[in-house]
């Protein structure tokens, strides 16, 4: 009597699957191929490890930044709508406008996917939003890695991370030293949440019982990438520091920027808010919660000299053209004075 073999795809695992997947994948990877990312004999989709090489970046004194970030609860939002092409995007934006805080232009890109089990039309949607977030922002998809894991996934639950490095030179690294006092501190829209607070949105989803689909798709929004216009600002250096602002609002993280000698005051009622975050306020939320939540339309700060303002400006589209929210003062403690309220 013979014993009935096992395999890995019995426990549920195909690995078959996401090899087939490859091509598509070097496919997507090609296209956003920048200087570096061809090295000659070398594949790096499908090896172990990528190569890129700084050299044809010619810069004298290269410091490489890296940040990572995930997308959140959000995924859950978009489970729940069976929409994956922007999530990737998402995914993106979360570590390249990290990034650019420091004056670093990104580099390369790469993703980890876990998931219970990958689907092919699922699994081409994340892709071609990460793929589509490295072609806005001028950065090489070198690789990444999927792991099915059913058991620790169910119910088409997946998550997401991401990992990217940029470059800078050392002269020019954005490191707050520049920031002066009376300093004009610019609000550059956001495209909606963003991916933050989205454990509150939920909440507020389920206890209102929401299924409207309209709000639900606003919800999904992805994530502006900002590389572009902050790095051009950056090249003519207009720019004295700049502020990622993610999860913790203004309130957390424009602190992170300032040096100990210098703080902020924000005139709240400057902010121009979006609907969405009017939607959410609704629900009884304070304004000092959706400070520290939400970024409530301020998707990214400059810190600039006044007499700039104009220049500065007229790098953005109208839709993302920043505006003076604040300015910065003399502080031992890095304080943050909000005058005013912020009108929703």
């Amino acid at each position: 009597m013979h014993k009935k073999t096992l395999t890995y795809k019995q426990s549920g695992v195909d690995t078959s699957n996401t090899n087939k997947l490859v091509k598509y994948i070097s496919n997507l990877s090609n296209k956003t191929k920048i200087k570096g990312s061809r090295i000659s004999g070398f594949k790096n989709i499908g090896g172990f490890g990528s190569l890129f090489d700084l050299k044809p970046h010619k810069i004298k004194n290269p410091v490489l930044v890296s940040a990572t970030d995930g997308v959140g609860t959000k995924l859950e939002l978009a489970n729940k709508l069976n929409k994956f092409d922007t999530i990737g995007i998402d995914l993106v934006a979360m570590c390249v406008n990290d990034l650019i805080v420091q004056g670093a232009r990104p580099l390369f890109f790469l993703d980890y996917i876990a998931i219970e089990k990958v689907e092919k039309n699922k699994y081409k949607k994340l892709l071609k939003g990460i793929a589509k977030g490295c072609e806005i922002s001028k950065c090489y998809l070198a690789g990444g890695e999927t792991a099915e894991m059913p058991g620790i996934y169910s119910n088409n639950k997946f998550d997401m991370a991401g990992f990217s490095v940029g470059i800078v030179d050392k002269s020019k690294i954005l490191d707050g030293k520049k920031i002066q006092k009376n300093n004009l501190i610019l609000a550059i829209p956001s495209s909606g949440l963003h991916s933050n607070g989205f454990s509150l949105v939920r909440h507020v989803l389920k206890l209102k019982k929401i299924k409207n689909k309209n709000i639900l798709k606003k919800l999904l929004e992805p994530t502006k990438i900002y590389t572009n216009e902050v790095l051009k600002l950056h090249s003519k250096n207009l720019l004295n520091g700049c502020c990622n602002i993610t999860g913790g609002g203004i309130t957390e993280n424009l602190p992170r920027v300032l040096p100990k000698s210098k703080g902020a005051v924000i005139d709240l009622d400057k902010i121009k808010t979006l609907k969405i975050f009017k939607f959410l306020k609704q629900s009884n939320i304070s304004d000092n919660e959706m400070l520290k939540t939400f970024n409530c339309g301020v998707g990214f700060c400059l810190i600039i000299n006044k007499k700039n303002l104009k220049k500065v400006q007229s790098f953005f589209k109208n839709k993302y053209k920043p505006y003076p929210i604040g300015k910065i003062i003399n502080s031992s403690n890095k304080k943050i004075i909000f005058n005013g309220n912020i009108k929703f």
